[in-house]
């Protein structure tokens, strides 16, 4: 039985140069590469969906949605199909300063739907927001407020660990409360993000390593960040308790 070719690889530079790049409505850039899985609306209306003003914080980027983004050593090169002898050393993105821009490269491939592959996009917007802009004081209040009260829970493992060292009253408080505050602020963006593309349940965000924020909690978190950055024309929000039979 003849044996399947091996996916190709070009480098991330090959990518750029060869992969036109659209721009959506709110400004920002994208572009696709190789055998995607994922619908080319779908990719679109995931871009879109970032509202313009978070998306005024992403200028300079460029988001690569590819198949896999794979490490070689202390290269990085793009395959331009799913590979299960690559997969091994792909990751889930990777960012990199080419051209004057910083491009991020998301492996598609490595997940199992549209679900996980907008995640992977919004959680890399929520973070760049965060680095660009800062954190909200309106969102911080509100997230202490939560912890004070002694919420259950927390919205990543990132988030989790760095709100029990904040709580402990060592000498680098401030620092842990402070990285507690941009871990929870990327992940309300992220999921709020993820609410506008697609109908999120509550019990699809659970992970197995920290216990998931409380429902009610999670709902300030999210509406606070709907203040802050409005849903473009086109994508709604609302959270509902009860979902309709």
């Amino acid at each position: 039985m003849p044996q399947a070719a091996s996916a190709m690889t070009r480098t991330p530079a090959e990518v750029v140069r060869q992969s036109p790049v659209s721009q959506a409505p709110n400004g920002i850039c994208y572009a696709t590469a190789g055998d995607l899985t994922v619908a080319l609306a779908d990719l679109e209306r995931m871009v879109s969906a970032v509202p313009d003003a978070a998306a005024c914080a992403l200028h300079g980027k460029a988001y690569y949605f590819v198949p896999l983004t794979v490490n070689q050593g202390d290269d990085t090169v793009i395959a331009d199909r799913y590979d299960i002898a690559l997969s091994d050393n792909a990751v889930c993105h990777r960012n990199l300063d080419l051209g004057g821009s910083q491009c991020v490269f998301i492996s598609t491939r490595l997940m199992d739907d549209k679900f996980s592959v907008a995640f992977e996009f919004f959680i890399n917007v929520g973070h760049a927001l965060v680095e660009k802009a800062g954190v909200s004081r309106e969102f911080s209040d509100l997230a202490w407020k939560q912890v004070e009260a002694a919420v259950r829970g927390e919205t990543s493992l990132d988030a989790w660990e760095a709100r029990k060292l904040a709580t402990e009253n060592g000498p680098d408080t401030e620092k842990y409360k402070n990285e507690y505050f941009a871990a929870a602020f990327a992940d309300a963006i992220s999921i709020y993000l993820l609410s506008l593309y697609i109908d999120v349940d509550y019990y699809d965000l659970r992970e197995r390593d920290y216990p998931l924020l409380a429902p009610q909690p999670l709902a300030e978190r999210l509406r606070k960040v709907a203040e802050l950055f409005p849903p473009n024309p086109g994508f709604d929000f609302s959270i509902q308790y009860k979902r309709k039979s």
